[in-house]
This record gives structure tokens, sequence and C-alpha cells, in this order.
């Protein structure tokens, strides 16, 4: 199956939130409680949104975490498809065997 490349919430945020909204990274920082390198990072596409961040987001601009943090998830989930043929496993196909526990 394959999936679309849905985009990184960071590059959203940045073009939807705060750019609109005439805010430099340092001033939207402030506003968020958090560091300029922390925001940069997530505007840059360079880190992964937190849940934390997200509630940040939402408490301060209004976007909902909960959709953030979807938007998170459906962009780990397509990275992971796209690197899917690196990762190496053994399919199991047996029996489980249940191991009883041995005493002290």
């Amino acid at each position: 199956m394959s999936m679309k490349n849905p985009p990184h919430p960071g590059g959203v945020i940045r073009r939807q939130v705060i750019e609109p909204l005439g805010l430099s990274v340092t001033e939207a920082a402030g506003l968020l409680g958090v560091t300029r390198q922390a925001l940069s990072l997530l505007l840059n596409e360079r880190t992964a949104l937190s849940g934390e961040m997200a509630l940040r987001i939402e408490k301060a601009f209004g976007p909902k975490m909960d959709h953030l943090l979807r938007m998170q998830l459906a962009f780990d989930i397509a990275a992971q498809r796209h690197r899917e043929g690196r990762v190496r496993v053994k399919r199991y196909s047996g029996q489980a065997k249940i191991v009883e526990p041995q005493p002290a």
C-alpha cells in the first residue's frame, strides 16, 4: 500500500500560524514559554512535535493539540513505511510456547 507523504506539523504551524500572525520565532517562543532553539527546530522540521509543545501551541494560538498530534503520527507512520524495506525481521510462523516460570 502506497502512502502519501503527509506534511511535517512544524512546517504547517510555521506557514499557517506563526507567519500569518507576523511573529518572529523569538516572539512565538516567548509566548509559548520555550527556547527559541526548540521552536526553531520544530518549525524547520528538524524535530518531532511533542505532546507538551502541541498543548502549548493550542493554548497560545488555538489549533487543537489532538489535530496537531494526529498530523505528527501520520508523518511518523509515512516515514517508517518509507523505510520499511530496511527493517529486517524474521516472521513468526509457529505455535507460541508457554514457558512456565521457574521457582526462585
